[in-house]
């Protein structure tokens, strides 16, 4: 037999152990908790593995937001220190005044348009009107419990025919119509990889919401509402609109977040990444939590804003408030939301 020296045993040890450590996270990597390689079998199976139906009655159309309990509301007031308020929303996607706008331009999801107006006039009042198709990925707006159905049925197992010409009669806006009003929480992804933005394709996955957790010294908890920012209006300032492709959350994190019980997500995209690399399945994110755990989304907020004013305080949590139209039947509603500090 060979001897060794003590040198050379150590740093065969350490070879041992390291080698070790690989097979582990080798092995991890093959079967995580969260998986990266996702089916459509998998998300038939989780639509009743995560499902809310029948959690707050047979009757319920109020979803993950009857989680805001009004203990959850009170310990959301206490976190207003400063008195300052952000909005979280884009602008309406409205036309160009006509000096400004060029030759050819595109339609636009929001028309405005005036009914009267001050030119050659010295007193009275105008008029204008509103007309919006607001179910897109510039528009900021909330995605009622009715916006999406999956083989026949939306939340808590109402039908889909429940969804006429009329509108939406079960699972519509208005069991939202008093308000949110609960603890917001950023999820800042180019702040925690150091970035201005996200790629246009980058998929977060919940080991990146366990880090920003760790990063920002916070926990996601039951009945907040969590707001992911990709960057992406950044992105679009400085290189144009994003087309077939948005980064956003990967469809495990519809597992992660749902054990975390949260009341409401939105995001500056529309949560989820596209493509989805879930073959089969285009906005299983979306599909999971509308359809099968009860949440509202709230699509395409601006959080550049509240980024840096999170940034600015070294603290993402935050009063959240938001109000939808009172519209029997519709299925989301424009908004505003709100961050106060």
């Amino acid at each position: 037999m060979t001897p060794y020296t003590r040198r050379e045993c150590f740093v065969r040890a350490v070879a041992f152990a390291g080698a070790v450590l690989a097979l582990r996270a080798n092995a991890a990597e093959a079967s995580p908790k969260y998986p990266r390689n996702l089916t459509k079998t998998d998300i038939d199976r989780w639509m009743t593995e995560l499902s809310n139906w029948g959690r707050w009655g047979k009757d319920d159309q109020a979803g993950t937001i009857n989680l805001i309990t009004h203990t959850k509301r009170a310990s959301a007031a206490a976190l207003v220190k400063d008195g300052v308020s952000v909005s979280m929303s884009a602008n309406a996607d409205i036309a160009m005044a006509p000096a400004s706008a060029a030759p050819g331009a595109t339609p636009h999801n929001w028309e405005h348009t005036m009914k009267s107006t001050g030119v050659g006039r010295t007193d009275g009042f105008v008029i204008d009107s509103y007309s919006m198709s607001y179910h897109n990925s510039v528009s900021t707006h909330l995605d009622a419990l009715s916006h999406f159905f999956y083989a026949g049925k939306m939340y808590n197992g109402f039908p889909s025919d429940a969804i006429t010409s009329w509108g939406a009669t079960k699972n519509d806006v208005m069991p939202f119509k008093d308000g949110i009003f609960t603890r917001g929480v950023l999820i800042d992804m180019p702040a925690l990889k150091g970035v201005p933005y996200l790629g246009d394709d980058e998929a977060v996955y919940p080991e990146d919401l366990e880090s920003w957790e760790k990063k920002a010294g916070l926990k996601i908890e039951s009945g907040d509402a969590v707001f992911l920012r990709t960057g992406k209006w950044r992105r679009v300032a400085e290189k144009g609109p994003l087309t077939e492709q948005l980064p956003g959350l990967y469809a495990s994190c519809a597992k992660w977040l749902k054990e975390r019980d949260i009341a409401l997500l939105g995001s500056d995209v529309v949560q989820d990444v596209r493509p989805s690399r879930v073959d089969g399945v285009n906005q299983p994110i979306h599909l999971l939590f509308l359809v099968a755990v009860g949440t509202p989304l709230i699509d395409s907020c601006n959080l550049e804003a509240l980024s840096e004013a999170c940034a600015q305080r070294k603290r993402w949590t935050f009063l959240f408030t938001a109000a939808t139209l009172r519209v029997p039947g519709g299925t989301g509603s424009p908004l505003n939301p709100i961050a106060t500090f």
